[in-house]
């Protein structure tokens, strides 16, 4: 929709109209800068998460444990807490994590343990690290045309409002010439 010169100067545009016109043009400039703020946004993340990918791995490492007792079967949950032990350095070490369920005592359970020696989660990996980048830039694409159309909505209600209000307020003034009858 673009505006001819005689439409500018025409004496029915109203100044709304031309609020209107360059909110719209204002909004569907933020719609479509989603598109590169979205791909900038999940190039973003994908570089930090990928450095927490690195750090986890180097930070961390895997070790074999022993399940010190039977785990039951578990009808509603895969996994379950249940106790561990292994050596490291010759020392003893006994933890609780989470096993997958219906494992006899005595199965090699692989936990992870920080430099600490704390037991820790599996460090993340490159897929979770490219799960999050598509889930931060579709997050982003969608979010600001989201945006965009609701401060539309939200202005054309405002500017209607008006419109109808200010129309309201001239009829009040021209009802009663036009009309002959007196106002109330």
């Amino acid at each position: 929709m673009r505006a001819h010169p005689r439409q500018r100067k025409n004496p029915l545009r109203r100044g709304s109209d031309r609020v209107q016109w360059w909110l719209s043009r204002l909004l569907l400039a933020l719609a479509v800068a989603g598109l590169p703020a979205a791909l900038a946004v999940g190039l973003a993340v994908q570089h930090e998460q990928a450095r927490i990918v690195r750090a986890q791995a180097a930070a961390r490492h895997p070790v074999t444990a022993r399940l010190t007792e039977d785990v039951a079967a578990g009808l509603d949950t895969p996994t379950v807490p249940a106790a561990v032990e292994w050596t490291t350095d010759g020392t003893p070490h006994r933890a609780t994590v989470q096993v997958d369920s219906g494992q006899h005592a005595g199965a090699a359970v692989r936990i992870w343990l920080d430099a600490n020696g704390t037991v820790v989660h599996r460090p993340a990996d490159a897929g979770q690290a490219t799960a999050a980048a598509w889930t931060a830039a579709l997050v982003t694409a969608t979010a600001l045309p989201l945006a965009a159309t609701l401060t539309w909505k939200g202005a054309l209600y405002v500017l209607d409002r008006r419109r109808y209000a200010r129309w309201d307020a001239e009829w009040q003034q021209v009802e009663p010439r036009w009309t002959r009858r007196q106002p109330s």
